[in-house]
């Protein structure tokens, strides 16, 4: 879903929050945006793969153009770099590590988004057998080491690399080595952002052990049903986590900018070149202190950019993005933005997920978000299990979407796009497990396997 930028004018503090306001739509106009990345390897070996050479990335990028894509390039020091493709609303680009990602167009119904993904999956398929190269939906790659994870030659990422070991243990890894499913909506006002940040944000573990799947790591069990899920509670404590304050009195615009503000920058763009201002404050930006661009103040694309970098399980733009589920099948990465859907756009269901959480407190919010990483659906909040809770999210899910009443071309309504779910939920065992049961019986202790019989 793209964000709207008007000009590039220095900005004061009422602009901030008016850049957020201008995503408020009625009703009619909301939409959804789906996004999921995948991991690219090699049929014949399952390494990874690197941006350049006869079957690399760069080849796929470039075999993609035959259905309409358009190319998106950044300059460097070896010339102008194919970093990612635009069609229409929609984007493909390239995480650090490769990670193949689609970033949906702003679509009206699942069925909708479900045809783009089938769409954009046997795209990329095409292209890949004909280069010898497979994708595998699973939130963190199973056997391969971080350093032989090859990096993707796009400005911001070299920034983030030198940045990210100073403030976390495991940043490097959210980069190279994990993959996610997200989901992106729309709010009518700031009353209506506000139960919606409220509502999803704590909700989020839930998901989080819904979608648990990424058991290993390095070819090992990790002790994790969500590996990626757990990376994300070590990598920069500035710009990630559960974000307390959206759950106090008074929370709206002006102190998600506040949070903003706080957050420390990675970049700014000039001349179609990232600066490096790693670490340096938004605000000082603003005054024109920074020593890295004297005088230079941000215009609304350098807010733009900054609000991209801040990493909480739920995070506000010009819309809501749901950012804590592990990657997976197609069947899944169509569920993910159905869930929230039944639950955001339908009034009631609304008010009933708020029902669910609206008695947690931050500490409960915080250790179950650690909690649900190693323990899935049998994580416990406020004496519930998380089955339980999810179940119940389901259900009100199920009737906000039949209330919606969107319909196929077959008179089909969204409801069936949670039946993955619903299945996940009432056995109360995630697909990380599943995972483990095979790793322990048929692979023999061989997770490579998993290349074989999971990828797309």
């Amino acid at each position: 879903m793209a964000d709207v930028v008007v000009d590039d004018r220095p900005l004061v503090f009422d602009d901030l929050i008016a850049w957020i306001a201008k995503g408020e739509k009625p009703a009619q106009a909301w939409r959804v945006g789906a996004e999921h990345e995948k991991f690219v390897f090699r049929l014949d070996s399952h390494d990874p793969v690197p941006y350049d050479g006869p079957a690399g990335i760069f080849a796929l990028l470039e075999g993609l153009k035959r259905f309409g894509w358009a190319g998106v390039y950044e300059p460097s020091d070896r010339g102008d770099v194919l970093i990612g493709l635009q069609r229409g609303l929609a984007n493909v680009s390239l995480e650090p590590g490769g990670q193949f990602e689609l970033s949906g167009a702003p679509l009206e119904t699942m069925h909708d988004i479900c045809a783009e993904t089938g769409q954009h999956l046997e795209e990329v398929k095409t292209v890949a057998d004909e280069l010898g190269l497979g994708f595998l939906g699973l939130g963190f790659t199973p056997v391969w080491r971080r350093q032989d994870v090859p990096v993707m030659p796009k400005g911001r990422y070299d920034i983030m690399r030198r940045y990210m070991p100073k403030v976390g243990g495991l940043g490097l890894d959210m980069m190279l080595r994990t993959c996610t499913v997200q989901a992106n909506l729309d709010f009518g006002s700031e009353a209506d952002m506000v139960a919606k940040f409220r509502t999803s944000l704590a909700l989020q573990p839930v998901v989080t052990a819904l979608f648990a799947n990424s058991p290993f790591i390095e070819g090992k069990p990790s002790g994790f049903l969500s590996a990626r899920a757990n990376v994300w509670t070590d990598t920069d404590p500035d710009r990630t986590g559960m974000l307390d304050f959206v759950f106090q009195d008074g929370f709206g615009y002006e102190a998600y900018v506040n949070y903003a503000l706080g957050v420390p920058m990675y970049f700014a763009k000039r001349n179609d070149r990232y600066v490096d201002l790693a670490g340096k404050s938004f605000r000082r930006f603003m005054d024109g202190e920074l020593a890295e661009l004297p005088g230079e103040r941000p215009g609304l694309k350098d807010w733009a950019d900054h609000v991209t970098t801040i990493f909480p399980e739920v995070r506000l733009k010009q819309y809501l993005e749901m950012r804590g589920a592990d990657s997976g099948p197609w069947g899944r990465l169509c569920a993910l933005p159905a869930l929230w859907t039944g639950i955001f756009y339908d009034a009631a269901a609304l008010a009933a997920a708020w029902d669910l959480a609206k008695a947690w407190t931050p500490e409960q919010h915080n250790a179950l978000r650690a909690d649900v990483a190693r323990r899935g659906l049998k994580a416990q909040i406020a004496g519930r299990t998380v089955q339980d809770v999810a179940k119940d999210m389901l259900a009100i899910a199920r009737e906000g979407l039949r209330r919606r009443n969107r319909l196929s071309g077959g008179l089909v309504d969204e409801t069936g796009y949670l039946a993955e779910l619903d299945e996940i939920a009432d056995s109360g065992i995630t697909p990380a497990e599943r995972l483990l049961e095979q790793y322990h019986g048929p692979w023999r202790g061989d997770a490579g396997k998993v290349f074989e019989t999971h990828s797309y």
